[in-house]
């Protein structure tokens, strides 16, 4: 594994090394030890996967409050995806920014979301799928969500936005009073 940072402290690119021969290929999703080099030390409790039929559609963008909050790792295995995050830790240099990358079944490519962050993606592509690993299990009530549009953000998304769940498009701008999340 390749860790390529992104503009926020923490949030990675890993480019995945492929293995290939007659047989077609073999690509390592996951390892603890290769992890420890960015300070990875926490355990995946849970593997997620989605599947998202229609190109244009947005799915995010998630959070979870503390004590909930987790890391997700992120990989496409079919179709192809612009992933987005937003840092909302409280105190961040790079507070309500974003950053994005295209992610595919071909590019070997997985994002490393860490904790304090929004996640969310567009998909490129129909029939579009992700695996997800994640280091905290779901808490609803501690789910949170940024609303894809707002205009304090500026997300230059990818397409028009042609589908999303109507729980996502219910969620409020950001209020000047956000802080952010504490992780501490």
């Amino acid at each position: 594994m390749k860790f390529v940072p992104l503009k926020q402290q923490g949030a990675y690119c890993i480019e995945l090394d492929l293995r290939g021969d007659d047989r077609g290929r073999f690509t390592r999703l996951f390892c603890a030890g290769e992890l420890k080099q960015i300070g990875h030390t926490k355990p995946i409790v849970n593997v997620n996967h989605s599947f998202t039929q229609q190109r244009g559609t947005i799915r995010g963008l998630h959070f979870q409050y503390p004590p909930d909050c987790e890391i997700k790792i992120v990989k496409c295995i079919r179709g192809a995806v612009w992933d987005c995050i937003v840092d909302i830790r409280k105190g961040s240099s790079t507070f309500l920014k974003w950053d994005a990358v295209e992610l595919t079944d071909n590019n070997n490519r997985m994002i490393y979301v860490p904790e304090g962050f929004a996640h969310g993606f567009q998909t490129l592509s129909d029939n579009a799928e992700l695996l997800y690993f994640h280091t905290n299990f779901y808490v609803p009530q501690n789910e949170g969500g940024l609303r894809f549009d707002d205009p304090v953000l500026n997300i230059d998304w990818s397409l028009p936005t042609k589908f999303m769940s109507e729980r996502d498009k219910q969620h409020q701008l950001i209020a000047p009073e956000f802080e952010g999340v504490s992780l501490t």
